[in-house]
């Protein structure tokens, strides 16, 4: 699934934000309004807008309503704040991920300034704006140990192969780990006789080498691109 995403601030996080979407398939939108900011040969892949993402008429004018996703990421708190909460109430953007500068003002990141996930690391950034609206592929949320084992989300499709089937069924590759299963509101230790739902997040602990056989094995024909 191919996203439109619009990323307010083109510092060195929002640059880092863009370019692991783009790697990842995204169409990605930069907007900062310092013309120094403006460096289109650091992300060439990217749409780059000179404007006030503060402001509503620039957000018109860059289609916001057209984005899946809105990302606020400048170094300032009260500017993230100001973009999410145009976001949501303005322009309905149905994920708004906003970056948090000072731990003393996360309190304010909250739903009602329209601000679906607070967070502060570009790669964590990135990998939730996937993982809230990829259903049915793999997404690498973290990394561990100098990248000898990532955690990866898959949200279950309808068509997966282990739908209805209880976990003890699924034929997990070595050196892969199903340590949580998301459901709705819910977190689930996962226990052998717990049959997996067409929407479960499922939660993997696995070292890239296996990630495309977990793939293939929880999604089946879905998995092929």
């Amino acid at each position: 699934m191919t996203m439109r995403i619009a990323i307010a601030g083109a510092g060195n996080v929002g640059r880092s934000i863009a370019q692991e979407l783009i790697e990842n398939g995204h169409q990605v939108m930069l907007i900062d309004r310092q013309p120094k900011m403006m460096r289109p040969e650091r992300v060439p892949d990217a749409d780059w807008v000179l404007a006030d993402a503060c402001e509503l008429a620039s957000l018109e004018e860059a289609d916001v309503a057209g984005c899946d996703v809105v990302v606020a990421a400048t170094g300032d708190d009260k500017v993230n704040l100001v973009v999410s909460l145009l976001a949501k109430t303005e322009f309905a953007v149905g994920r708004v991920v906003a970056r948090v500068n000072r731990a003393e003002n996360e309190w304010l990141f909250t739903d009602q300034w329209g601000v679906d996930v607070a967070v502060s690391k570009p790669r964590v950034m990135a990998a939730l704006v996937e993982e809230a609206v990829t259903v049915g592929d793999l997404v690498r949320l973290m990394t561990f140990r100098q990248g000898q084992a990532n955690l990866v989300e898959i949200t279950l499709p309808p068509t997966a192969p282990y739908v209805g089937e209880p976990v003890r069924s699924v034929p997990l590759p070595r050196d892969s780990v199903l340590v949580t299963i998301l459901r709705g509101k819910r977190v689930l230790a996962p226990s052998p006789d717990d049959p997996l739902e067409a929407g479960d997040e499922l939660i993997f602990v696995c070292t890239a080498e296996v990630e495309d056989e977990v793939r293939a094995v929880i999604l089946g024909a879905a998995a092929e691109r």
